[in-house]
């Protein structure tokens, strides 16, 4: 039977994307309140772009109802199709380049856009048939795409977004902020 002292001193070991992703958020994204993303960049540059646990899909037990890839009549991002080591025929997306469409249950709609440039190599098709996913396990099998940075840009992408240090203090902020009486 193990003692106190013991248990104590026991280390969680840190999770997979914690120990090989740097976090990067972008919040209140096109100034929609708590519409935050986190920005998965893992050290080969690949960035997975997933929602931020303060997202309002991620609040108040929300119910997801679709997820559309389809952008526009034109443009879907189901049909982004790469190939080769260079990645070739990958859509380039600008930092608001709409990633998804998100439909919950009570009818509120989010967009999800890609954050940062790049190359969409893929989208998460198993968030259509299980959009629980998406809520259950959102930095893990709920993410939304990968984008490849161009190279020469992979430095410079992090630098519109916020640290996970910034971004808690600016979450804390705006707890503090809504709990005050208008």
């Amino acid at each position: 039977m193990e003692n106190a002292e013991e248990k104590d001193t026991e280390v969680k070991a840190p999770s997979v994307v914690d120990r090989y992703y740097t976090r990067w958020y972008r919040a209140d994204l096109k100034g929609k309140s708590c519409e935050d993303h986190c920005i998965l960049q893992h050290s080969n540059r690949l960035c997975v772009v997933t929602l931020a646990d303060t997202h309002p899909i991620l609040q108040e037990g929300r119910t997801i109802k679709s997820i559309n890839y389809q952008i526009s009549n034109g443009c879907s991002r189901l049909k982004n199709k790469v190939s080769g080591k260079s990645k070739r025929g990958g859509q380039f997306l600008t930092d608001f380049a709409p990633l998804c469409r998100i439909t919950c249950t009570d009818e509120t709609e989010y967009t999800i856009y890609s954050c940062i440039r790049g190359r969409l190599l893929e989208v998460n098709e198993n968030i259509l048939e299980t959009p629980s996913l998406l809520l259950e396990k959102p930095s893990t099998d709920g993410y939304i795409a990968v984008i490849l940075p161009k190279f020469e840009e992979s430095k410079s992408i992090t630098e519109n977004l916020l640290s996970r240090e910034q971004f808690e203090s600016l979450v804390s902020k705006r707890t503090v902020a809504q709990s005050q009486p208008s």
